[in-house]
């Protein structure tokens, strides 16, 4: 059985790649920016705690609702027209945050600004899987998108510390605007459209279903990191659940479903999807403990603390560029098996810090775990969107990011609430005779909270609060790093055992489909040859027999 030869990227397809990737730096910077502006922004406006929490946390809802929706309606209406929709809509929305009077205009345009941002990332996504139809340029071009969320995690940090210096907390949002009509200038003259012909109209119960299912689940998770578990929580989880329920059932009876939920029956798909939730899972708890030791911990102001991740983001970035490279003369399972080793080694390490480690071995190791992370994260995606056939890769690219938001949130609502639950334990017995019942319940609550009390008192009295309180954290980092170690090498393990038989990238080879609705022989390594633009007719790919 011999693969069909595919064109390989020319000199349009890399000058596209590099106009797809300005919104998705702009969505990564967008976030680092606003938690600086926060402060400023608050004071500005007069937002109150409560409207703190919904300007920052309503943007993530609003992705995460309407990824699966906008990836599909890529998919139908033509994945270049909803980039260009998306971008003139988060252009316009950038406006209205910039210039906003008051918290809830702003709250607003965030929900506005999240909307658009969902429709470009399965679009960019899944344009790439149209204009890079080589396994090898597929794989590379997917790693240097992936690494414009950690190069806008660099940027982000400097760029909103120099503007908040000379201009007013606004100026961060106008930071969108060039970027979008850059990119609605180009996008005609070196991005293709693609959209599929033969799929039917956008099902609005469904979309309403998935909104259903995704929101009041992402508030949940929100909700139980943030306070526990309450009757709110509880209630936006079963919600959430029953919904999706009732939204899996009727996908599988419509003729043109919102999402193919058969995909998840390809083992491929599936493995990749998993992968992402579990480094996700794991990387944002990782980041968000490593700021509060650096922070509350070791004294260091918020930029210092922001410029102690910059190495390693700077070192994932650097191996998107090197493991698709990697990844063709060994097996992508190998490359990222490798890669979770040194993730496991790295969150062992953690597992007996001390308090009096200081901040270099974190630094160094947080480089590591980025490093030996992005493996996973750009061949995981490569095999995510690459398996399905070329009109599903919209909804294939929504998933992907998907599994991103879920993981991120999932791991700070359990593993931190673990991590902080060690915390409250170990130095509620304590506590230094002579503070207030106000600042000592304060105190408790975070190790975040009992530096602030320690500002406020004499340094005598600050240390003797500080001393057991770092004692307290660094005990709830050992537990969630331990933890962390323990369910990323189980993910890695299976990840492996199941990915082991694919090839390098751009080698082909007959295997078994691990699907139950694919017994037959497939090709893999080169995808399939899409169908024309335009039309969606034709091309047959793994997921084209395992899913349909």
């Amino acid at each position: 059985m011999t693969v069909e030869a595919v064109p390989r990227a020319g000199r349009k397809e890399w000058i596209g790649l590099a106009i797809l990737a300005l919104p998705t730096l702009l969505v990564a910077l967008d976030i680092f920016v606003l938690l600086l502006a926060l402060p400023h922004l608050s004071a500005d406006l007069g937002a109150d705690s409560t409207q703190q929490l919904w300007i920052m946390d309503i943007y993530g809802f609003m992705v995460a609702g309407f990824l699966v929706s906008m990836g599909t309606l890529g998919d139908r209406i033509g994945r270049r027209k909803l980039l260009m929709i998306g971008s003139a809509a988060f252009g316009a929305a950038s406006l209205l945050a910039a210039f906003s009077t008051s918290p809830g205009m702003l709250i607003l345009a965030r929900v506005l600004l999240g909307i658009a941002g969902a429709s470009l990332t399965p679009s960019t996504l899944a344009l790439i899987t149209t204009m890079f139809r080589d396994a090898k340029q597929r794989a590379m071009a997917i790693s240097l998108w992936a690494g414009c969320f950690t190069l806008g995690a660099i940027i982000g940090p400097l760029l909103g510390g120099v503007m908040l210096e000379f201009f007013w907390w606004g100026s961060l949002f106008l930071i969108g605007v060039p970027v979008m009509v850059i990119t609605l200038i180009f996008a005609p003259r070196v991005l293709p459209e693609f959209k599929d012909s033969r799929a039917g109209r956008l099902d609005l119960v469904s979309v309403l279903l998935s909104l259903v299912t995704t929101l009041p689940l992402v508030y949940g998770i929100k909700e139980f990191a943030r306070d526990g578990w309450s009757l709110g929580a509880g209630t936006a989880f079963a919600l959430g659940i029953v919904a999706g329920i009732v939204f899996v059932q009727r996908q599988r009876t419509l003729a043109d479903p919102l999402l193919d939920v058969r995909l998840f029956t390809h083992g491929r798909f599936s493995a990749a999807l998993l992968g992402l939730l579990a480094y996700s899972l794991i990387g944002g708890t990782v980041m968000l403990f490593m700021t509060q030791y650096f922070q509350a911990a070791q004294g260091m102001p918020p930029l210092r603390a922001g410029l102690g991740l910059l190495p390693g983001m700077a070192a994932a970035t650097v191996a998107f560029g090197i493991c698709p490279i990697i990844a063709r003369h060994v097996r992508p399972a190998y490359v990222i098996g490798a890669g979770i080793i040194g993730v496991v080694a790295v969150l062992l390490t953690f597992s007996r810090l001390d308090p009096d480690s200081g901040t270099g071995v974190l630094i160094v190791g947080f480089a590591i775990f980025s490093f030996c992370g992005a493996p996973i994260v750009a061949l995981g995606t490569d095999m995510v969107v690459g398996t399905v056939p070329p009109e599903k890769a919209g909804s294939a690219g929504a998933l992907s990011q998907m599994s991103n938001e879920f993981g991120a949130a999932l791991g700070v609502a359990t593993l931190g609430t673990m991590g902080l639950a060690v915390y409250r334990n170990r130095v509620e017995d304590t506590l230094p005779a002579g503070l207030g019942e106000a600042e000592a319940g304060v105190a408790v609550d975070s190790v975040v909270g009992a530096a602030a009390v320690a500002d406020g008192l004499s340094a005598q009295a600050g240390e003797a609060l500080m001393g057991p309180a770092r004692e307290a954290f660094t005990g709830g980092l050992h537990v969630v790093a331990l933890v962390s170690a323990v369910m990323i090498a189980l993910a890695g393990a299976f990840f492996v055992a199941l990915m082991r038989h694919v090839p390098p990238l751009g080698q082909s080879a007959v295997e078994k489909d691990a699907s139950p609705d694919d017994p037959g022989e497939r090709e893999v390594g080169d995808t399939p040859t899409p169908p024309a633009a335009d039309t969606g007719a034709g091309g047959d790919s793994v997921a084209t027999r395992g899913a349909g």
